[in-house]
Parts: C-alpha cells; sequence; structure tokens
C-alpha cells in the first residue's frame, strides 16, 4: 500500500492557501490511488514544540541515561520520524511569513533532523538517511518572490529536505495573492493547472 504524508503548516489549517493546495493535489492523489493510505499531519491543530536547550538535550542523552521526561521528548520525535519513514509521498503546504517558513514549520524540521536517525555523519560528509521518497511542496505567497533573492524559503527548504536524504522535491508556487483579485486568480489557476500536470502521469500509470 502507497502511504501520502500531508504537512500543512498554514496558521489558518484548513483555510490557507498552501493547504488548500496540498488538499487539491491530495484529492486528486487519492483519485489515482484509491487504495493508498493518507497521514495528515496539521502543524496549526496539533503544534510542535519550538526546540529549546532541555528538548535538545534529550536527544544528545544516551538511552540507557535519559530521564522519563526526556523519553517523552524522544517518543514524540520519533513518531514524527516513523511518519516520514513510512511515507513513500510526501506533500508539503508552505506558505510565506515575512519571508521565512513558518515557526511551527521549523520546530517540526528541528524535531525530526537527528543524527544517527534521519541523517549521519561519514568521512565525506552528512549523509541523509530517509531516501527514495518523493515530495511536493505548495508554496502559497502574497507577493512575487520565486527565481528573485528575496525568496530564501525554496533554497532552505530543499537543503534541508537533501540533508535528511529527500532530494526528489518538485515546486509549485502561488504567488501574488494579496497584489489584488485577478493576481491572486490567475496565480490559483495556474497552481490548479500545474497540480494537474503533475497528477496526470500518476493517473496514466495507474
Amino acid at each position: 500500500m502507497t502511504t501520502l504524508l500531508q504537512i500543512n503548516s498554514s496558521l489558518f489549517a484548513g483555510n490557507g492557501q498552501s493547504s488548500q493546495l496540498s488538499d487539491k493535489f491530495v484529492a486528486a492523489w487519492k483519485a489515482t490511488n484509491p487504495q493508498g493510505r493518507v497521514v495528515t499531519r496539521d502543524l496549526s491543530a496539533e503544534p510542535v514544540p519550538h526546540l529549546t536547550a532541555e528538548r535538545f538535550g534529550s536527544f544528545l542523552a544516551a538511552p540507557e541515561a535519559r530521564t522519563p521526561e526526556q523519553q517523552t521528548v524522544v517518543d514524540f520525535s520519533d513518531r514524527l520520524i516513523d511518519e516520514l519513514r513510512a511515507a513513500d509521498v510526501i506533500v508539503l503546504g508552505l506558505p510565506m511569513y515575512n519571508f521565512g517558513i513558518p515557526s511551527t514549520l521549523k520546530a517540526y524540521f528541528d524535531h525530526v533532523a537527528r543524527a544517527g536517525v534521519t541523517f549521519r555523519y561519514t568521512a565525506n560528509g552528512p549523509e541523509g538517511l530517509l531516501q527514495s521518497k518523493k515530495v511536493y511542496v505548495f508554496a502559497a505567497r502574497g507577493g512575487l518572490y520565486a527565481g528573485t533573492p528575496r525568496d530564501s524559503q525554496t533554497i532552505y527548504v530543499r537543503d534541508f529536505l537533501a540533508f535528511l536524504g529527500l532530494t526528489d522535491v518538485e515546486f509549485v508556487y502561488a504567488e501574488g495573492l494579496a497584489m489584488g483579485d485577478e493576481s491572486k486568480q490567475k496565480s490559483l489557476t495556474n497552481a490548479s493547472d500545474a497540480i494537474g500536470q503533475l497528477v496526470e502521469p500518476l493517473r496514466t500509470a495507474a
């Protein structure tokens, strides 16, 4: 059974434009994979705690030396990582807030990047341990940033995912959403068309 993990990070949960785009893709994916399994993690409904020195210390502590509180932190992180490991396809709804990613998504990243678990250091540098997965990122922005120096998201997200071994990543952008109704509708239409193009090969394969 193929498993898709959907991660939405909009502050507005399902009402966010990035969430709605990822929902549209997931609905189309389910239509081509009726036996597929979808796991949804909404970082607005269930925020991941931001990293603190205490939480980071839990990851560093030897298993046999962990306190019950530290083990609880590690167990929570392990559950997030298990979702990633089990997924064949990962879908990320990504809004832009003040030129960056949502702080809840950064907290999520901080809890799934663990040395010896999702990556390891080798003589040739770091090696990601989560591989052979397809990632789709649906990025919604109020302005126009793709391909400009102000798009700090794309490079950061690509680099972070690659650090974990996730290198097959495709972005779909919906930009100019705060630049008037005409700009918004045109961008959302283009994003919907892009979703159709992504899903068509899956439909053909099915």
